[in-house]
C-alpha cells in the first residue's frame, strides 16, 4: 500500500512538473509567436536594426501593475487631457528609440489622443537577434497581461483605447485589445501572429486592422486565413491587407525596410486609428 501511495504521489509530481514546464515553454502558453524563439531560420530574419539616437518629447513614466509591481511607459500626453488612448507596442528589440520614434510620430497625426507606448520587457531591449528571441520567450504571459492592465488603469474605465505593434507588438496588439474588453475601440497589428483559439479571441470588442507581407515566412496566407475563419466564427470583423514585402517592412531601421510598403500602410492605419478612436 505504502509502494503504491509513493507511485502515485511520484506520478503526480511528474505530472504537476510537467504542466509546470509545458506552460512556460515559449509558444505553449498564449503568446503563440513565442514558438519561433527557437527558429534559427526566424531569427536569421531579423537582422541587426540600424542604431539610431532618438529624443523623444514623451516622458517615462512609471505605472504599478496589479502583480504588485510597477512597469514604465512611454507617454506622449494630449492636452488637454483626454479619454481616447492609443497603446503602442514594441517589436521583439524592446522598448528603444525606434519605437518611442514611432509613437511621437503617431502622437503627432493623432490629435487629442494619449499615445502609451508600453515596455513588455520590463526595461531590457538589444539589437542583437538571438538575444531578442530570448528576450521575447522570457517574460511570462501573466507579467505581460499585468503590464497592458497597468496601461489600462491609467486610461481609467472611461478610456477608449486602441492599439497598435509590430511582429512581437502586432500579436500583443491584439492581445492588448482583448483585454481591453469594452474599452476596446480599434486594433492595428502589423505582421504578428494572432491569437488561435475561439475563447482567447471572445472578448474581444473591436474591429482589427490587419497589416501583413507577402513574403513572410512566418505570419503568412495561412497562418493568418485560419485567424480569418476563427474571426468569422466568432463574429469578430478583420480587415486584412497585403503587401509585397517582407517581415519588418514598415520598420525603418530595418534593413528589410519598404518605404513605398510602409508609407501605404501607415496611411492606412492612422486612418483607421482616426475613425475608430473618432477624431
Amino acid at each position: 500500500m505504502k509502494n503504491l501511495f509513493l507511485s502515485c504521489f511520484a506520478m503526480l509530481a511528474i505530472f504537476a512538473l510537467c504542466r509546470c514546464t509545458s506552460d512556460s515553454i515559449p509558444g505553449q502558453g498564449g503568446d503563440a509567436m513565442s514558438k519561433f524563439t527557437s527558429d534559427a531560420n526566424f531569427i536569421k530574419a531579423h537582422e541587426v536594426p540600424q542604431a539610431i539616437d532618438y529624443q523623444g518629447r514623451g516622458t517615462m513614466l512609471e505605472l504599478r501593475t496589479p502583480d504588485g509591481g510597477t512597469t514604465k511607459a512611454y507617454v506622449i500626453k494630449a492636452e488637454p487631457r483626454t479619454t481616447k488612448y492609443l497603446f503602442v507596442i514594441h517589436e521583439w528589440w524592446g522598448l528603444n528609440d525606434q519605437i518611442k520614434q514611432e509613437a511621437d510620430r503617431l502622437a503627432d497625426n493623432l490629435s487629442g489622443v494619449t499615445v502609451v507606448a508600453l515596455d513588455l520587457y520590463d526595461g531590457k531591449m538589444t539589437a542583437n537577434p538571438e538575444e531578442a528571441g530570448k528576450l521575447m520567450g522570457s517574460v511570462s504571459q501573466e507579467r505581460r497581461e499585468a503590464i497592458v492592465k497597468a496601461a489600462l488603469a491609467f486610461a481609467g474605465k472611461d478610456g477608449e483605447v486602441a492599439t497598435i505593434g509590430w511582429c512581437f507588438g502586432g500579436g500583443w496588439s491584439l492581445r492588448s485589445s482583448i483585454l481591453a474588453a469594452e474599452r476596446g475601440v480599434g486594433c492595428v497589428m502589423y505582421y504578428g501572429m494572432p491569437v488561435e483559439k475561439a475563447e482567447e479571441l471572445a472578448p474581444l470588442n473591436c474591429e482589427v486592422l490587419g497589416i501583413f507581407a507577402n513574403q513572410d515566412k512566418w505570419i503568412n496566407q495561412e497562418a493568418i486565413g485560419k485567424f480569418e475563419a476563427l474571426a468569422k466564427a466568432t463574429g469578430k470583423k478583420v480587415e486584412n491587407h497585403w503587401f509585397e514585402a517582407d517581415h519588418a517592412f514598415a520598420n525603418p531601421t530595418s534593413p528589410r525596410y519598404n518605404d513605398a510598403a510602409a508609407q501605404a500602410a501607415n496611411k492606412l492605419a492612422v486612418e483607421f486609428l482616426k475613425r475608430k478612436l473618432g477624431i
